[in-house]
């Protein structure tokens, strides 16, 4: 069985407050983008996870597709399987390709295994793995709230719009984007700004909270943000609290050598 897990953009992401149990609580709308990793699980004699395309740190065990396996096999039982997960979404970079990876597991194992687990147990199930892992289920536009595991349906449709995903050759991990983001209230909620797909609304109120602090310790990431808008884009913002950052165009973009030969350049059409 061969699937094709998505990333995804955020539409806004406000921090609202820091936990007591360490997360935050935040508010965001996801919107699926159609560049996809490959991955395949095919019975096999023995338990292997074999990875390809670009390098996955860490060691199989701590591999969210590994996790998902083990999470079922808990409560289920689970012939072994072999699994190869060819990695094209760059890691570190706001775009949930992890969590994409280990929701499609779950739902190919769920089927493989004719465990007909409904939406809400892959949610549940989702949720245990990370905290954007449960919009991948279902994986249309939603507003997230909670830690990110709480998922509405969201009416909003930027169907036949290009977008163009860049991500220098910079990392940003989640716990450090943290470490600098100040929590709070904004003025206007993600969910109210995106009532309207006014672009000039957005550009003024749809914000990334992350961006303040990372913009302020690697400079160059702001710097593609602010390429896109002189290229034109309706729209533009770091992802999640990675460091790829997106353009929304009504047109396709002209590729030229706008970027060094490091980074990680993506086009598509929006659905």
């Amino acid at each position: 069985m061969v699937t094709f897990p998505n990333a995804k953009i955020n539409l806004g992401l406000n921090i609202i407050r820091k936990r007591n149990d360490g997360y935050h609580d935040l508010e965001t709308v996801f919107y699926p983008v159609p560049w996809c990793d490959i991955l395949e699980i095919v019975p096999s004699d023995e338990v292997t996870l074999h990875t390809t395309g670009l390098p996955v740190p860490g060691d199989v065990s701590s591999n969210l597709v590994i996790k998902a396996y083990e999470l079922l096999r808990k409560d289920f039982e689970l012939g072994p399987v072999a699994i190869h997960l060819h990695k094209i979404i760059p890691m570190g970079a706001g775009l949930g390709g992890g969590s994409s990876d280990a929701a499609f597991a779950l739902k190919m194992l769920s089927e493989m295994f004719d465990l007909f687990l409904d939406t809400s147990l892959l949610n549940n199930y989702a949720g245990m793995l990370g905290s954007d892992c449960a919009f991948f289920v279902e994986n249309e536009v939603a507003f997230a709230h909670g830690r990110g595991e709480i998922i509405e349906p969201f009416q909003l449709s930027l169907k036949g719009l290009y977008i163009e995903i860049v991500q220098p050759d910079i990392a940003v991990s989640t716990r450090e984007a943290y470490s600098m983001v100040k929590p709070g209230q904004p003025g206007l909620n993600v969910k109210e700004v995106l009532k309207t797909a006014d672009f000039d609304h957005w550009r003024n109120y749809l914000v990334n909270d992350f961006e303040m602090s990372v913009f302020s310790r690697y400079p160059q990431i702001e710097q593609i943000k602010k390429g896109f808008y002189e290229f034109g884009a309706l729209y533009a913002s770091m992802s999640g609290s990675g460091s790829a950052v997106f353009g929304i165009f009504k047109d396709k973009p002209i590729l030229t050598n706008r970027f060094p030969e490091t980074y990680k350049v993506w086009q598509g059409v929006l659905e």
